[in-house]
């Protein structure tokens, strides 16, 4: 349990970054003259800072340990978090940005490889949703330390205060060991014996290291070219395509810039562009609380197409708030909010819990980092493009309307991509969906 609280708190720094800019956002425009395009850059640069480390968190996680990768990004964010506070320019602002976005994307792809090689095969799902549940508390305190700060125009302040949630998750990590699989694949046997039964006292430990070894000693190479070929080719198109479609829907256009939708809506006070936002995402924590409760006993894709199911919904309510009743006036403002809470829960409850499973169950121990990086930088490229353009499609011809459209057909190409090929993982080790995917997308072992 130690272990499971410790990785997921990783996860209010990541959700405290995403609110905190959307609710500084409209003070730092007026202090640096921004216009949209402008605003949009201040999210993107640091959305682009977390595809860089992405890309390099499988083989530092891989060098240098799990634990070692989770407390250096901790520690980083938490330095460019002051920085950002103290930037005496936008461009310094942008740079510094795409500094504690590198440690965002670092702690994105090892936190679900840590927590995926810690926990038992039959609470692991509800290890890796804890991480989706702390982001969303963090995307909370981030609207709430908005509100309050939000009459003084403290957007510095708003920034520099995401020091406080790395400091404590850097002082919950100092406690933990690394993975039993990360010391085995480094010969450290007795490390490994010694982790293993530190996280799950009621573990088979010989049984389990004896399992570990013969997985390890069955892989060859561990680079990412391996990748490419069989037998992970196929995970590996799984996984790209899994993560490009859980951000191409569209949520962090909900998540960053819901002070400028409910300000559409016609809420022009910090209760409405502040306040509800945070509300909005309490819904949203209560759906990944459900997930959580039941992603091990319901399964992995009933959970994943509910939820999907539901933003698609969601983006048919917004359409119309934005189409036939205009975006504004009590009618607009009702189904407006209304629609963006089922949103939001349909991907909390869907995408945002099981994306961190995925991420964590698809690969083998040597091609785990490598994986979670390959699916996370396709995440984040999506990622880059919602937040670069949303503004921009809002302002066009297309309108809320159209842009909630686009947001949809995506959902419903998701739908679908997962109906087809996601498998179901519940209650399999990892060496167990390491065969399915060996075996072309079939179960042969432990059916």
């Amino acid at each position: 349990m130690a272990v499971a609280v410790a990785a997921a708190s990783m996860g209010i720094v990541y959700g405290y970054d995403q609110s905190n800019i959307g609710a500084a956002m409209e003070f730092v425009g007026t202090e640096f003259a921004l216009d949209d395009s402008g605003k949009q850059w201040l999210y993107t640069v640091a959305v682009i800072g977390s595809i860089i480390g992405a890309l390099l968190a499988g083989p530092l996680a891989n060098r240098i340990g799990r634990k070692a990768a989770m407390i250096s990004v901790a520690a980083g964010y938490g330095l460019f978090a002051v920085l950002s506070g103290i930037a005496p320019s936008f461009p310094t602002l942008a740079w510094v940005r795409l500094l504690l976005g590198v440690t965002v994307g670092v702690s994105l792809v090892v936190v679900p490889v840590f927590v995926a090689e810690c926990a038992p095969a039959r609470n692991r799902g509800a290890m890796l949703v804890a991480y989706q549940m702390t982001t969303i508390i963090g995307i909370i305190g981030g609207y709430l330390v908005g509100y309050f700060l939000a009459g003084h125009a403290a957007w510095r302040w708003m920034l520099g205060l995401a020091l406080v949630p790395s400091i404590i998750v850097v002082f919950m990590l100092l406690r933990l060991p690394d993975t039993p699989r990360w010391y085995l694949s480094k010969g450290r046997e007795e490390e490994a014996v010694e982790a293993l039964r530190a996280i799950d006292p009621q573990a088979d430990v010989a049984g389990e290291i004896t399992e570990m070894r013969a997985a390890l000693a069955a892989e060859s190479g561990g680079h990412l070219r391996e990748m490419l070929r069989k037998p992970w080719a196929r995970a590996t198109a799984f996984v790209l395509g899994l993560g490009f479609l859980i951000q191409i829907t569209g949520i962090n256009a909900v998540v960053v810039y819901s002070p400028r939708l409910f300000e559409e809506m016609g809420y022009t006070d910090n209760f409405g562009k502040l306040l509800l936002p945070a509300v909005v995402q309490v819904y949203g924590l209560i759906a990944v609380i459900v997930a959580l409760r039941y992603v091990d006993r319901v399964g992995r894709r009933p959970i994943l197409l509910g939820g999907i199911f539901a933003m698609i919904v969601a983006t048919a309510i917004l359409i119309v708030v934005y189409g036939p009743l205009g975006g504004a006036g009590e009618a607009a403002t009702l189904w407006g909010f209304t629609g963006l809470v089922v949103f939001t829960m349909g991907f909390s409850f869907g995408f945002g819990a099981l994306v961190w499973v995925y991420a964590g169950e698809s690969f083998p121990t040597r091609l785990r980092s490598y994986g979670s990086s390959a699916m996370l930088t396709s995440d984040l490229v999506a990622n880059a493009i919602v937040a670069q353009f949303t503004l921009t499609l809002i302002n066009s011809s297309l309108g809320g309307a159209g842009t909630f459209a686009i947001f949809g057909g995506f959902a419903v190409l998701a739908f679908l991509f997962v109906l087809k090929l996601a498998p179901e993982t519940k209650g399999r080790t990892l060496e167990d969906i390491q065969q399915y995917w060996a075996d072309g997308g079939t179960w042969t072992r432990g059916s």
